[in-house]
């Protein structure tokens, strides 16, 4: 993920992170979010989607929306079984990057699983720093159940992909030191 503009953009545009509103995606944000993975997977780092699969998924998605309406980054939480989602389809409007916008849909994806009381998000990525400081700690691909991988398929990169796949637990999976359960800080 690269860097977005500098403080001044941000004031000019309107894209500080204080106006924002991350909300659950609606019908009508469906062709602004296959525009952001469109820019994505046209750079070969996401797969493409179309809007048929968008329409069918769109209660796991949320969309960061500017003060001027415009949505400019998703992510979408998908269940896999009873305690294991995916986070993916996170994509932030390149020029909204590096304002916080990504860490907000991340974390609105991590309260979705925490309310629907998921104990493991994993996302396979190329930006494995990013996640890593959003609470996600790095795992061989080959932990992941083999259920997950149906979508890879149709990747353009498969099956050489050089993704990452990284996870975040909720409280009650993180070991302590003291048979306590570890917060989950971000």
């Amino acid at each position: 993920m690269s860097r977005g503009p500098g403080k001044n953009a941000r004031s000019s545009r309107g894209l500080g992170v204080p106006r924002l509103n991350i909300r659950p995606a609606r019908v009508g944000d469906v062709p602004s979010i296959q525009d952001l993975i469109r820019t994505f997977a046209d750079k070969k780092l996401m797969i493409r989607r179309s809007p048929g699969e968008l329409y069918e998924s769109i209660r796991e998605f949320f969309v960061a929306v500017d003060d001027g309406g415009r949505v400019i980054g998703c992510a979408a939480l998908h269940v896999f079984w009873e305690d294991l989602a995916e986070l993916k389809c996170l994509a932030v409007a390149q020029e909204a990057q590096g304002l916080g916008v990504g860490r907000r849909l991340v974390e609105a994806c991590w309260k979705s699983a925490a309310e629907l009381e998921i104990k493991t998000v994993f996302t396979l990525t190329y930006v494995a720093d990013f996640f890593e400081r959003c609470g996600f700690r790095t795992i061989d691909k080959a932990e992941l159940p083999h259920k997950i991988w149906n979508e890879c398929v149709r990747c353009p990169l498969f099956p050489n992909c050089t993704e990452i796949a990284l996870t975040r637990e909720t409280e009650a999976s993180v070991p302590s030191a003291n048979g306590i359960p570890a917060m989950a800080v971000v």
